[in-house]
């Protein structure tokens, strides 16, 4: 039998975890998020959720990854045979699909506003222009997918090279390129005019904008961008030596995730009250919005270019950790090879991947239930896919794990004091299943 692969170093283990949870979500919908919310309102209840919910969570994933050593679904199998949680663990790799199929669209988006940038495609456009040539680009049948297909290979070149010659080495390069680059915006935006009044909107909070609505959209934010429920954190911790503490390791890669999302706000909104612009601006914020603002900046060409390099470095973090769910599933149970399984995988997630970037252009009027392909695929997946998983990961660890066993894997078998381990079986018996149950209504659209 072949011996199961590990990550090679400590700092492997973080950068590919962080990379896992570090991506889109922190740097295109954190902002968003938090403008639409109240600002520091809304990240003051984040962390809360981080703490109360992620964390636990979290630690829910590795305790069954690291124990069993195996891929998603096989794991359940392992630590409870002849039952059904190995359902579980199906619905991750189906949910990290779907995303894939969506999430890989904006990355080409991403990849294509590189290229505008290099080449002074963005330069000397008015705020009508930019509206205009996003949803021409966006609409297009061909330039798109183009771009989704180019970023879907560049995920082939890395996963088909193995998890410590492919993931490790590649996230040990692209993690510190991410932190760089985003520390070297974050501090020039710190020199903006509207750097107080962004800050202020960012960290001053104002209690009264707490509502029912905020807490419910800062529990959800917290959930995706630490990447709980998807079957990813469960496939990477199959991949940590029995060394690795795992409670270290959580709260580092939460930390490193929560840090991102909060440089990525020190980044945009001194640049969006500069310029007079709405923090309230939507998921378009970071193709028609910024890109705008970037021209009225000095040295606009290199903030433009880095921009978007960042914007993708985030997604490719992201997205190697998706496909590894799914490759991890197909190389243990049907025993494909890793290069072929990695091609299949790849291939179905550009079939989707065509479908979702088609339904803004020839496949607009066809609907699922009232979705559009692309809309049904994150619907699926962020409003029932994931918080379905999470509440039964947590119910699974806090209720049908034995409790010396939960404790044995996270002190590494008495070797860590975990002076916080009743606090932790609460939170996953308790607190976390009814938190993300609320997040499920609501993202169903039962619960308000």
């Amino acid at each position: 039998m072949t011996k199961r692969a590990t990550f090679a170093t400590k700092l492997g283990v973080i950068a590919a975890t962080a990379g896992s949870s570090v991506g889109l979500g922190n740097i295109w919908r954190f902002p968003y998020e938090t403008g639409q919310n109240g600002g520091a309102a809304f990240l003051l209840v984040y962390f809360i959720c981080v703490l109360i919910l992620g964390l636990p969570v979290m630690l829910a994933e590795f305790t069954i990854g690291r124990s069993a050593k195996s891929n998603a679904s096989r794991a359940f199998i392992k630590l409870t045979p002849r039952t059904h949680w190995y359902i579980v663990g199906i619905l991750g790799i189906f949910a990290a699909v779907f995303i894939m199929g969506f999430y890989s669209v904006i990355a080409g988006w991403t990849l294509d506003y590189v290229y505008q940038s290099l080449t002074f495609g963005l330069a000397n456009k008015s705020p009508e222009a930019f509206q205009s040539a996003f949803t021409e680009f966006t609409e297009d049948p061909i330039r798109p997918i183009f771009w989704t297909g180019l970023f879907l290979l560049t995920n082939y070149v890395i996963l088909i090279r193995g998890v410590h010659n492919g993931i490790e080495k590649a996230s040990n390069v692209l993690m510190p390129l991410l932190f760089v680059i985003l520390i070297i915006f974050s501090i020039r935006s710190l020199f903006m005019p509207g750097t107080v009044d962004g800050l202020s909107f960012m960290f001053h909070p104002d209690f009264s904008k707490i509502d029912s609505n905020v807490i419910l959209r800062a529990m959800g934010q917290a959930f995706f961008s630490l990447s709980l429920g998807m079957g990813t954190l469960i496939t990477y911790s199959s991949y940590f030596s029995d060394k690795t503490s795992l409670t270290k390791t959580a709260v580092t890669v939460a930390s490193l995730d929560t840090f991102v999302a909060i440089m990525a706000g020190v980044m945009i909104f001194p640049a969006v009250f500069s310029y007079g612009i709405s923090p309230a601006q939507g998921p378009e914020l970071i193709f028609i919005t910024l890109p705008n603002v970037f021209q009225q900046m000095p040295g606009a060409y290199l903030w433009s270019l880095l921009f978007f390099i960042l914007i993708t470095v985030a997604a490719l973090t992201s997205t190697i950790s998706l496909c590894e769910v799914a490759i991890s599933y197909l190389h243990e149970e049907f025993g494909f090879i890793r290069s072929r399984a990695t091609l299949w995988l790849i291939f179905l997630c550009f079939i989707m991947a065509v479908l979702c970037s088609l339904s803004f252009g020839p496949l607009s009027d066809f609907t699922i239930l009232g979705y559009t392909i692309f809309n049904f695929s994150d619907f699926l997946a962020s409003n029932i896919l994931l918080p379905l998983g999470g509440m039964l990961i947590s119910i699974y660890v806090g209720w049908i794990l034995d409790k010396k066993f939960v404790k044995n894997q996270i002190s590494n078998y008495g070797q860590i004091k975990i002076w916080y381990f009743d606090l932790l079986m609460i939170s996953l018996r308790f607190i976390a299943p009814v938190a993300i149950f609320l997040i499920f209504l609501y993202g169903l659209g039962i619960f308000n």
